[in-house]
Order: C-alpha cells, then sequence, then structure tokens
C-alpha cells in the first residue's frame, strides 16, 4: 500500500516543495501546550503563542496527515497530538504540523508490504510513556501488530486516567 501521489501533493500545495526536508517529524524534547495552559503558566502576554486566525487550514492539514496514517505508522503519533488541539490551535501547532510535511518530503513513497515468503507468526509491539500530556499529564500508550512481517494494525491513544509513576503507566 502505498500514497506517493498523495503526499506529493500535499507538499506541493503546501508551497514546501522547495523547501528542506526535516530528519525527524518533530524536534528533540518539544512540546505543544493548548493557549489555556499557555495563559496559566505565564502571566507576560507578550511572549504567549498567537492563536491561528484560520482554524480551517490547521484543521484540514490534520485530516489529511490523519488520512496518510493509513500507510505511514510512522507519523501517527503526531497527527494524534496534533488532533488534540484543534479547537483552538496556535501558531506553533501549525508549524510542528507542517514541520511533519517536510518530513515525509524525504520518503513520499514509503510504503507497507507484504512479504509472500515471510514468516507466518503474529507478533505485536507496545510501549507507552510516563505523563508526557504537558497540560493533563496522562500517557500516551500505543501498540503494533505485525503479520507476514508486515505491519497490520497500530494506534496511539492517551489514557484515560493519570499515572502515578511510570510502572503503572505501562500497564
Amino acid at each position: 500500500m502505498c500514497q506517493r501521489k498523495y503526499t506529493l501533493e500535499l507538499v506541493s500545495e503546501l508551497g514546501l516543495a522547495g523547501k528542506k526536508p526535516a530528519v525527524t517529524p518533530l524536534e528533540f524534547n518539544h512540546k505543544l501546550a493548548s493557549i489555556e495552559f499557555d495563559k496559566k503558566i505565564q502571566n507576560d502576554n507578550t511572549t504567549m503563542d498567537k492563536e491561528l486566525e484560520d482554524k480551517g487550514s490547521y484543521q484540514r492539514l490534520v485530516g489529511r496527515l490523519l488520512y496518510l496514517t493509513m500507510t505511514r505508522p510512522d507519523i501517527i503519533f503526531m497527527v494524534q497530538v496534533f488532533s488534540q488541539y484543534m479547537h483552538a490551535p496556535k501558531l506553533s501547532h501549525m508549524e510542528a504540523a507542517l514541520r511533519v510535511v517536510r518530513y515525509i518530503k524525504i520518503a513520499p513513497g514509503l510504503r507497507l508490504f507484504m512479504f509472500a515468503k515471510a514468516c507466518k507468526q503474529l507478533v505485536a509491539y507496545c510501549d507507552s510513556d510516563w505523563g508526557a500530556c504537558v497540560k493533563t499529564k496522562r500517557s500516551v500508550t500505543g501498540y503494533a501488530v505485525k503479520f507476514y512481517e508486515a505491519l497490520i494494525s497500530w494506534k496511539s491513544k492517551k489514557q484515560e486516567s493519570v499515572s502515578k509513576n511510570f510502572v503503572e503507566a505501562e500497564f
């Protein structure tokens, strides 16, 4: 399964064809937060990240990236994070989403393969972080399932409750 044409059209429509590709989908240790969270921690509004005037452009971009996750599981965590800010996106959210587009520009033809002669094992992986959400301190859990060495299912979801320690976050 491949979405090369869709990826190249997305890069072109956003005017990123001539821009330098990003090696990673997100900068190291980059945290995204809501406007409400910014207001709670900052008294000086002049340095606060501004809300996007055109929310629709951000929402459309996140929707297009969500569609792309069907063949690009490497971006699903970031798209899950972006979807949390659909109601009030900030400029930093749009910049981070555009960085993901610059990241997928590196390998627009990346695809999912099913090998006929591969090992007939069903293999599952899972992991979680511990309180990665800056605002709620909730953890994110994800899993990936492979069959015939091909990825057949994956998911990334914020946990319902706050974990008190890293052991609890893993279960």
